[in-house]
């Protein structure tokens, strides 16, 4: 890389080298006829060129040198929260013989590696991220004696780097496994001060920053009523972040090969180094790695994204992995022994205030995969585990039964059907729809969904009820974003004019797929069977660790619904259901309570 590098400079520096040879040539008379007129436009265009060439050089360097970096949004961790976790980390790094880490930070996810941030104390103004630059932690031990700093330019390669590490792992993993996870991490930080791969690695850097500021300033459009200064300053921009887009694309692809070899040496190298540190750990650390993502993932998508979506965040989403990964190991068999394990000392314990970090790390992971406001708000508020029945689960059912019976009302005044169609309700008396009654019932939306002989089929009526609660939904969201402040449907797109990057990061948003019209009809059919369940049998609301939210009767969950609702919603068929609702003591003749 660092040879691309310099093949670059030597381009750039190759029309220089031709006009002074043709200057000094024909200054001294050593080129034959070189008063000519022909030698002297020739030389005076490669002059020219030569100073378009150094100027066009000059301002890419200067924006790969000045543009900052995203940097990973982090919670940054100082030493003085957190000693034990320093001090862990400052005797694994001697015990490697590699430089400590400059500082620790947590990111909501499972994960851990070094990343390197001294960049962001130079070129304050630059480009990028808005809040990457804050100083994380204090420092921890310089480089060792021997390693070398090659001037103030080289002084950056030699400082160590920030170690990240996934917040999950420091409350499911003991203290000695996280101790074995992390070896072959801080075992990196010996490569990392090393001059050559620093500059190396801050040379892709910048030429990836670069990239980013080309795409950004190339892409803006003109306003209405823009003064024509700025709109002629903006056709002369978009062109050279065009240019300079081409050029720190081209230089990446050279890069591509030579970085991925490089990074591979080191990985290797630091593995290597590690395998004198807990060897034998580091197997039992990485099966933890692989249950506390997988338990992480449930929580995510089960628990915490039905809370995102109504605007409330969980606030010890670290602290629901464990009671999710405890809970796998109560259903699974191969989970044994896992239990045994919460008798040793949890990595949280490093931490002084392990609650304070798991409220902001929550708050983070609910900005980067859902997006939203980086603090509390009205919309926007913290809900604990202990409320989160009362305060999501069951909000979540009777918004969406409210939902639903509100597109069924409109579904016969809209004349969805299509001329000549009556609805299953309107069937039998031949005089025009009904009078809706008062009061939502679940037997009103049992007889909607299924099919009355005569009429057609049951499934064009779920499909266009579908269709419309999807439409629903995607306004909903889309006016709940807006009301947010500009939080994002996708990677790179805002809504409501908001920052589409959280600390110089693109949020790693959706974590699910969009759901079907089908799935959606399914899950409002549920929600409103659940609604009646709760206000006709007794039955509660309640928070299943691996699953979600859970319908409870007697303080035991009830997970046959599903196949009953799939069979009104696809086939029309509402005897099972019905025998589901006799059951367990639903009536679904009486109203229920909506939001």
């Amino acid at each position: 890389m660092l040879r691309i590098r310099s093949t670059a400079l030597a381009v750039a520096l190759l029309p220089a080298a031709v006009a002074a040879v043709l200057l000094v040539g024909g200054a001294t008379g050593r080129l034959g006829g070189s008063h000519g007129e022909e030698w002297t436009a020739v030389r005076w265009a490669v002059v020219g060129g030569a100073v378009v060439v150094l100027l066009l050089a000059a301002a890419v360097a200067a924006v790969v040198v000045r543009a900052r970096p995203a940097l990973s949004p982090t919670v940054p961790i100082a030493e003085e929260t957190a000693p034990d976790l320093y001090r862990l980390v400052r005797d694994l790094a001697d015990r490697l013989e590699v430089p400590a880490p400059s500082a620790i930070a947590l990111t909501p996810d499972c994960d851990s590696w070094l990343e390197d941030r001294t960049h962001r104390a130079h070129g304050a103004k630059g480009g990028g991220a808005k809040g990457g630059g804050a100083k994380t932690g204090s420092s921890m031990d310089s480089a060792p004696p021997g390693a070398s700093v090659v001037g103030r330019g080289e002084r950056r390669g030699a400082q160590a780097p920030v170690l990240v590490i996934g917040s999950p792992f420091l409350w499911w993993m003991r203290v000695a496994e996280l101790r074995a996870l992390l070896a072959p991490v801080v075992a990196g930080t010996g490569p990392s001060v090393h001059p050559d791969i620093a500059a190396a690695r801050r040379f892709v850097r910048g030429l990836d920053a670069a990239v980013a500021v080309a795409a950004r300033g190339s892409g803006g459009v003109g306003k209405a009523g823009e003064a024509p200064v700025a709109a002629l300053g903006r056709a002369v921009r978009r062109p050279a972040l065009a240019f300079l887009g081409w050029i720190a694309r081209l230089l990446l692809r050279g890069c591509r090969d030579h970085a991925a070899e490089m990074e591979r040496a080191v990985a290797a190298a630091a593995s290597e180094r590690a395998q004198t540190v807990d060897y034998g750990l580091r197997i039992v650390a990485q099966e933890q790695v692989g249950l506390a993502y997988a338990g992480w993932d449930r929580l995510l998508t089960r628990v915490a994204l039905p809370a995102w979506r109504m605007g409330r965040w969980p606030s010890r989403l670290d602290a629901g992995v464990v009671a999710a990964l405890t809970e796998l190991s109560r259903r699974d068999r191969l989970a044994e022994g896992f239990a045994s394990r919460l008798s040793e000392r949890p990595a949280c314990d490093l931490l002084e205030e392990p609650g304070l970090i798991d409220e902001a790390t929550s708050l983070l992971a609910a900005r980067l995969f859902h997006g939203g406001p980086s603090e509390p708000g009205p919309d926007w508020a913290p809900v604990d585990w202990g409320e989160y029945p009362e305060e999501v689960v069951d909000r979540k059912w009777r918004v969406e039964a409210a939902r639903l019976h509100r597109v069924l009302d409109e579904q016969p005044r809209s004349g969805a059907l299509g001329p000549g169609r009556a609805a299953p309700h309107e069937a039998a008396s031949g005089q025009g729809p009904e009078p809706e009654p008062a009061a939502p019932t679940l037997a009103r939306v049992m007889d909607r969904l299924t099919a009355a002989p005569g009429l057609a089929p049951t499934g064009e009526l779920g499909e266009e009820v579908a269709a419309r609660l999807s439409a629903e939904v995607a306004r909903e969201d889309d006016a709940r974003a807006t009301d947010r402040g500009g939080a994002l449907t996708e990677p790179g797109a805002g809504s409501g004019g908001g920052d589409p990057w959280i600390d110089g990061f693109a949020p790693l948003f959706p974590l699910q797929p969009p759901r079907t019209g089908r799935e959606l009809l399914a899950d409002h059919v549920t929600a409103m069977v659940c609604c009646a369940a709760i206000d006709t049998a007794g039955a509660a609301p309640g928070l299943d660790w691996l699953d979600g939210p859970a319908l409870l009767f007697g303080g035991r969950r009830r997970a046959d619904l599903a196949h009953s609702v799939l069979s009104l919603v696809e086939d029309g068929d509402a005897e099972p259901l019905r025998a589901w609702l006799g059951e367990v003591g639903v009536r679904p003749e009486k109203p229920v309570r909506l939001v």
